[in-house]
C-alpha cells in the first residue's frame, strides 16, 4: 500500500500501488499533497492505477477521501483514469448527499402550535372513542353470553384493586380527614360555628373528595400497572400471538381488568368516606371539645342520602376512566422497552386528566338537576 504522485500541466496525479487492504492503515491524502509540493499551483486531480494490486473498500475510502479533498479546495477531480468498477463506486459515494441533523432553531408560530395540539387533541379523543366502543361491545358480548372472559384475569386484577389497595387509601383518606377537619376548624372558629364542621367533612368526604381522592391514588396504582403489563405483553409480541390464534386481546386482557377496576372503586370508595370522617372525628373530638354523639348528630342531620349516591356515582365513572386510559395506553405501546414507561406515563396522566374533567361535568349536572 504505497501512494507515489506527479505534477504534469496543473495536475496532480495520484498513483496508488500495491496491494490495498483494510489490515494496514491508509495514507493521509493531506500528508500526500502536501509532500508532493509542486512549485507551481495545482488546478486538479487525476489517478493512475497502473500499479494497483488487489484491493478492498480500503482503496474505496482513500479515492473517496482524495475527491473530497479536491472538492474542498477547488480543484477538478477526473475520475476517469480509474478503472469502471472503482469509478462506479466514487460516483454511487458522492450521488448522496449528507444529510442535515441539526435541528432547525426557528420556533414555529403559535398559531401553528395550537393547530398541532388541536390536531393531537382530535386524535387522542377519537382513540380514546374508539377503544371505548370496543370495551362496550366486548363486555354487551359478554352480558349475552356471545363472548368470554378470562375469569382468573378478573380475579386477580380485582384482588389488585381492592385488598392491595387498602393501606394506601387508608393512609391518604384519614390524612384528607384530618386536613379538612383542621381547615373547617380554623375558618368556623372564628364564628362560633364549630359545631358544623362535621358537616364539612362529612359532606366533602361523601360528596368530593372520598371519590376523587381514591380515583386518583387508583390511577397512579391501578392504572399505570395495567399500562405496565400489557405494554410489556405488546413489546414481547404476546398481543399480537393472541390475535394470531383468533383470540380478541380486548376480551382476554381488557374488559376483564375494566370490570374489575368499575366493580373495586365504589367499594373502596365508601371505605375510604369512612376512613376520612373518622379522621375528621377525631380533630374535632380533640380540638373543638365536641362529643362524638354531637359529631355524629351534626353530620345525619343534614347529609342527605343523594351526596353519599353521587360520590359513588363518581366513583364507578372514574373506574371506568381509569381501566380504559390503562388498557388504553399499554395497547398503543410502542415496540422497544422505553416505550412502556412512556404508556405507564401516559396512562397516569391521561386518567388524572380524565378524572378531573368528569368530576367537573357531574358536578355541573348536579347543580343543573339540583341534586
Amino acid at each position: 500500500m504505497q501512494v507515489d504522485t506527479r505534477y504534469s500541466d496543473g495536475t496532480l496525479v495520484v498513483r496508488p500501488t500495491g496491494d490495498w487492504t483494510l489490515d494496514r492503515s491508509l495514507p493521509d491524502i493531506q500528508a500526500v499533497v502536501a509532500n508532493a509540493a509542486p512549485s507551481s499551483p495545482v488546478r486538479a486531480v487525476a489517478f493512475d492505477t497502473s500499479g494497483l494490486g488487489t484491493w478492498d473498500s480500503s482503496l474505496l475510502t482513500f479515492l473517496y477521501e482524495t475527491v473530497e479533498y479536491g472538492q474542498a479546495h477547488d480543484l477538478e477531480v477526473h475520475t476517469d483514469t480509474l478503472p469502471d468498477s472503482l469509478a462506479r463506486l466514487v460516483a454511487l459515494s458522492q450521488a448522496v448527499p449528507e444529510e442535515d441533523t441539526a435541528q432547525s432553531a426557528e420556533t414555529p408560530a403559535l398559531l401553528a402550535r395550537l393547530g398541532e395540539w388541536g390536531l393531537r387533541a382530535y386524535d387522542e379523543a377519537v382513540a380514546f372513542i374508539t377503544f371505548l366502543g370496543q370495551a362496550l361491545r366486548s363486555l354487551v358480548a359478554i352480558l349475552v353470553g356471545r363472548g368470554r372472559m378470562r375469569w382468573r384475569t378478573f380475579g386477580v386484577a380485582l384482588q389488585s384493586s381492592t385488598a392491595s389497595a387498602l393501606p394506601i387509601v387508608t393512609i391518604i383518606s384519614l390524612l384528607v380527614g384530618l386536613i379538612v377537619a383542621f381547615l373547617g376548624a380554623v375558618v368556623l372558629r372564628r364564628f362560633g360555628a364549630e359545631y358544623f364542621v362535621s358537616y364539612l367533612v362529612s359532606y366533602g368526604m361523601l360528596r368530593e373528595l372520598g371519590a376523587l381522592m381514591t380515583a386518583i391514588i387508583m390511577t397512579g396504582r391501578t392504572g399505570a400497572a395495567f399500562a405496565a403489563e400489557l405494554g410489556s405483553m405488546k413489546v414481547g409480541e404476546e398481543i399480537d400471538a393472541l390475535e394470531t390464534f383468533g383470540i380478541s386481546p380486548i376480551d382476554f386482557l381488557v374488559t376483564p381488568r375494566i370490570l374489575a377496576v368499575v366493580l373495586a372503586l365504589p367499594m373502596l370508595t365508601l371505605y375510604a368516606d369512612v376512613i376520612g370522617i373518622l379522621g375528621g372525628m377525631a380533630v374535632a373530638v380533640s380540638m373543638l371539645d365536641l362529643t362524638t354523639t354531637q359529631f355524629l348528630t351534626g353530620l345525619l342531620e343534614p347529609v342527605v342520602l343523594s351526596d353519599g349516591l353521587i360520590g359513588i356515582f363518581k366513583a364507578v365513572v372514574y373506574g371506568g376512566i381509569i381501566g380504559l386510559a390503562g388498557c388504553m395506553r399499554g395497547m398503543q405501546t410502542g415496540d422497544d422497552a422505553s416505550a412502556v414507561g412512556q404508556a405507564t406515563t401516559s396512562a397516569v396522566v391521561t386518567g388524572i386528566i380524565l378524572i378531573v374533567f368528569a368530576n367537573a361535568v357531574i358536578d355541573w349536572a348536579a347543580a343543573v338537576l339540583q341534586i
